[in-house]
């Protein structure tokens, strides 16, 4: 394989026209930034999924870090809701082309920037290709103001999951103790492993009683993905169950900041100093101008074929 970035080639999008001249524009532009882009994820919906992002995100602003958390559940995003804020313009106006990126973000507890996600609106639950490279355009023109971009994207395996999961560098799958939801995570990084090549997640369990079942939880996938995938699974840690957590939730606050003494807050604080010490993937020499274009290209559209010199 040639280990060359590709010089003339772009992703073979069926976009024409102005859209997909600015969407090539966009994504030619070098990312020098180093945002660590990340996404959370997880088979099965009601894991906690929302609540880990927000918590997690003001954990990483305590460290220092500028963090941007992009509520990717398009047509049923709830970010908004669990931190009480009532934004005018979500995502769907930038997709429709009615408004800018930076004119739908708001401010989020610690100085996180949200990008809201619309609700009940099914026509953006299924992106088309020029959607999706329109949404990646602009967040582009953020990043060379973020440290950390978190995407919380929807439960399940659908084709807008797959795509904001490729996208990142890193993916978190969010479970639970429970089977279905230990099912339906195997069953993600199945489709992730076997049909975009993904072959490296780390694991956050929550609702537990302590870390023993975390790990416990973390070693039934792990001996499962062993014998029938080819992937790894590395422990990120586990947030346990929590009344003050619960009563945050209900409250539209964050545990991590109203009650920082907390269980759960603790281990959010963990969680995020185990992030912030641990050096972001790499992309491979040459790519660094090329990073979107990059993990689309490699991992989402054609998966492999988007590069005429491979």
């Amino acid at each position: 394989m040639n280990s060359n970035p590709p010089k003339n080639n772009i992703i073979d999008l069926p976009v024409k026209g102005k859209v997909r001249q600015s969407a090539v524009a966009a994504l030619e532009r070098s990312n020098t930034t180093g945002t660590r882009v990340i996404a959370v994820t997880s088979g099965k919906g009601g894991v906690g999924k929302t609540n880990i992002v927000a918590n997690l995100a003001y954990a990483l602003t305590r460290l220092g870090q500028k963090v941007l958390v992009f509520d990717a559940d398009l047509g049923l995003g709830n970010m908004d809701v669990l931190l009480g804020k009532a934004p005018r313009y979500n995502i769907s106006h930038v997709i429709k082309g009615d408004k800018n990126i930076d004119e739908i973000t708001v401010q989020g507890p610690g100085g996180m920037r949200i990008l809201p996600a619309s609700s009940g609106v099914q026509q953006i639950t299924e992106l088309t290709p020029a959607q999706r490279i329109r949404v990646l355009s602009a967040l582009d023109t953020l990043m060379k103001d973020i440290d950390v971009l978190l995407i919380d994207t929807a439960a399940g395996i659908s084709s807008n999951v797959m795509y904001f999961n490729v996208t990142a560098q890193e993916v978190i799958v969010v479970v639970t103790p429970e089977p279905t939801s230990i099912t339906d995570a195997y069953a993600l990084m199945k489709v992730m492993s076997l049909k975009y090549q993904e072959k490296k997640f780390s694991l956050l369990v929550n609702m537990v009683s302590g870390e023993a079942e975390a790990k416990d939880v973390c070693r039934q996938l792990s001996m499962v993905s062993r014998r029938f995938l080819d992937i790894s699974i590395d422990y990120l840690g586990y947030i346990p169950m929590d009344g003050d957590l619960t009563r945050c939730v209900r409250g539209q606050k964050l545990v991590r900041e109203q009650r920082p003494a907390a269980a759960a807050s603790k281990s959010f604080d963990i969680v995020a100093r185990d992030l912030n010490a641990s050096p972001a993937p790499r992309l491979p020499a040459g790519y660094a101008s090329h990073f979107w274009k990059y993990l689309i290209g490699k991992k989402f559209e054609g998966r492999g074929q988007a590069y005429a010199d491979r």
